[in-house]
């Protein structure tokens, strides 16, 4: 076997070995296990990235050093008493096709119609904070990792077109803010100028999709950051699974005293003008139950605050129009022509962030603002700043 095939098919094998225990990982963590026991889970993706590459390199010395078989004269393969070194490619032959079936549906991945970006600002926090925005938590050590977007969020407004939109909401600014992941590592002052930043927009609703807390005792800092948003439409919120991680209740009763109103599975309509929409919130898979919008007339726009984007497929059997989400963080890191990589979802990375449409619903999921693990590269964290149109007749 030359050299150069048995390089290539190594870098292929390794490739398609890692995408596989990624989907394994970003499928497992999608579920509602307490995160002892998914750390646990994790251990299997470990060994799996470490120790299977090594594997495939001996299959290919050992096939090369004993086959007399080859494909084309260039690809050796192993004697029939020795079909066990086929065994660590069978994963990477897993990986590749899963990694193939994601990069063609994000080739085919289609825009709602009406979208654009309007305006894209990026903010260097640092350069305004200095090292105020760092602070004592775990994972220190990420902040320092070169290129770390981490301090660096994107302001960016956009714009949706709907046909069941209300026309008394035509113009309706929506900001949506998901995942601070409050822990410390990263300071309060940096989430007070992320907030008051976007409170300059002065929007007209304000909702945010879950992943509040990652320590307890940082649960006063919601009183400087969600205390100073405002909005004449309301301030409409969910949790998310790291919440839930934790004590839930402390966090609910914070938030309503700064009039923030949880979004549960009965809808809450808003009313503007003679106009009216119907929004309500759903923390599946980890708490609570379905959103019951069979309460709902049909005709109704229907809005859905939804942690995690893996309930796109419920929202669209119950015509909802408009689904905002977070959770995914955009992967964190993305990898040129690869992209994400990791995402906790049962649908891999396919909704780690952006724009989908598939009818009746159009999702819109954020990056976030920050995370557990402080580490943004190609995934910045995100603020948006959502125009609602009405398409012409």
């Amino acid at each position: 076997m030359e050299i150069f095939t048995a390089i290539g098919l190594l870098f292929l094998g390794v490739l398609g070995n890692s995408w596989f225990w990624t989907s394994y990982t970003n499928r497992v963590y999608s579920l509602p296990i307490p995160s002892e026991t998914l750390d646990k889970y994790r251990i299997a993706h470990d060994i799996g990235i470490l120790t299977v590459p090594f594997a495939l390199l001996f299959s290919l010395i050992r096939v090369s050093m004993t086959s007399h078989y080859q494909i084309a004269g260039i690809i050796a393969l192993p004697q029939q008493n020795e079909i066990w070194l086929f065994t660590p490619w069978l994963l990477s032959g897993v990986g590749l096709i899963m990694l193939s079936t994601t990069l063609l549906k994000r080739f085919l991945r289609i825009k709602p119609p009406g979208y654009s970006v309007d305006h894209r600002e990026i903010v260097h926090t640092e350069q305004i904070l200095g090292q105020k925005s760092r602070g004592e938590g775990p994972y220190q050590k990420l902040l320092r990792v070169p290129g770390n977007q981490a301090f660096s969020p994107e302001f960016n407004e956009k714009t949706f077109t709907f046909d069941r939109l209300p026309a008394e909401f035509s113009g309706t600014k929506l900001l949506h803010i998901s995942d601070v992941h409050f822990l410390g590592t990263i300071d309060r002052p940096f989430y007070e100028l992320v907030f008051e930043k976007a409170q300059q927009w002065s929007p007209d609703m304000i909702v945010f999709t879950g992943d509040l807390l990652d320590r307890p005792e940082k649960i006063e800092w919601i009183d400087t950051t969600f205390g100073q948003m405002h909005a004449p439409l309301g301030c409409y919120y969910i949790l998310g699974n790291h919440d839930w991680h934790l004590e839930c209740d402390p966090i609910r009763e914070r938030m309503a005293k700064l009039g923030w109103q949880l979004c549960g599975e009965k809808p809450e309509f808003i009313t503007k003008g003679s106009g009216q929409i119907a929004i309500a919130g759903d923390e599946r898979p980890w708490m609570g139950n379905a959103p019951k919008f069979n309460q709902v007339d049909e005709q109704t726009f229907r809005m859905l605050l939804s942690h995690t984007p893996d309930n796109i497929k419920w929202a669209r059997q119950n015509q909802i129009a408009f689904m905002l989400s977070g959770h995914n963080h955009g992967g964190q890191i993305k990898l040129p022509i690869l992209g994400p990589v990791y995402s906790p979802s049962r649908y891999g990375v396919h909704y780690a962030d952006g724009v989908f449409h598939e009818p009746p619903t159009t999702l819109h999921v954020s990056r976030g603002v920050s995370g557990k693990h402080p580490l943004r590269i190609g995934a910045r964290p995100e603020i948006s700043l959502l125009n609602l149109e009405r398409r012409s007749d």
